[in-house]
């Protein structure tokens, strides 16, 4: 039981980093399976956010390496993840969970200096709210295994 919940962590935690993960199947399979919503909604969450918090160490330390080969965003998707941020300013942030330019967010919010307090905050709470409209819409619809 315990490894359901790590290893939705874990993959919420992938998710919110720049490799490709889709943490709200997992999240909806094991809801639907019978775990219960609390703690699905707290993991993921929680896993989501770290994960977050690793981008914005990312910009926070390795902005300088944008023109690296390696370098995990190109300027296309930094654009207007940026232009986003300078006009919604640390607010933005609520939307972190949105595909693409989400994790962007989190980067420019570490180049940009936010306070990690402030980013954890508001991050988390978008995130969680995120995972409770996944927990709403399946038990909504009534998936069950």
């Amino acid at each position: 039981m315990v490894e359901s919940y790590l290893g939705l962590f874990a993959v919420a935690f992938l998710a919110a980093t720049l490799l490709p993960a889709y943490s709200e199947v997992l999240f909806a399979g094991l809801l639907a399976a019978g775990h219960a919503p609390l703690w699905l909604w707290a993991w993921a969450t929680a896993g989501n956010t770290l994960g977050a918090a690793v981008n914005w160490m990312l910009g926070r330390y390795l902005l300088h390496f944008q023109h690296r080969r390696w370098f995990p965003f190109k300027p296309g998707t930094l654009g207007p993840a940026q232009r986003w941020f300078q006009r919604y300013g640390v607010w933005s942030l609520l939307l972190a969970w949105a595909p693409v330019v989400g994790d962007a967010l989190t980067f420019i919010a570490g180049f940009m200096r936010v306070r990690f307090a402030v980013f954890l905050i508001l991050t988390a709470a978008g995130k969680g709210i995120r995972y409770a409209m996944v927990l709403a819409l399946v038990q909504g619809v009534g998936i069950t295994l």
